[in-house]
């Protein structure tokens, strides 16, 4: 299974970035071992719009299984969501920390975006 989690900086130890489609980076995560690739999300760190819907296609493409971040507008959402991607929203703490509990069961997915469209 791989974990896309939104970060501030592409190591485990960064912060799980708030912003879904303007998080800085995207580290896949592997729960179970923990290895991990950084992928650059720059391109839509100052989209005028779409930012959100490019990110989950960025996220879909790197075959993710589930997102964790700290909120998820809707376009972002139904575009996971059409890529068969769960969203897990709420999320804060350092990305090694969400991972682990991600893995202890500790998040339920959202069913819903949690934001409205441009948010900030």
């Amino acid at each position: 299974m791989k974990v896309a989690v939104s970060a501030t900086a592409k190591n485990l130890e960064a912060q799980v970035d708030p912003r879904f489609g303007r998080a800085a980076w995207f580290l896949m995560v592997n729960p179970d071992t923990l290895e991990y690739e950084a992928i650059e999300n720059t391109q839509n760190l100052q989209a005028p719009q779409g930012a959100g819907i490019q990110a989950a296609v960025l996220v879909a493409r790197q075959k993710a299984e589930a997102v964790l971040t700290g909120h998820c507008g809707p376009k972002a959402f139904d575009t996971l969501k059409a890529a068969g991607v769960g969203v897990v929203v709420g999320v804060s703490g350092s990305v090694r920390e969400a991972v682990e509990q991600f893995r202890a069961g500790k998040y339920a997915y959202t069913q819903s975006a949690d934001v409205s469209g441009h948010w900030m």
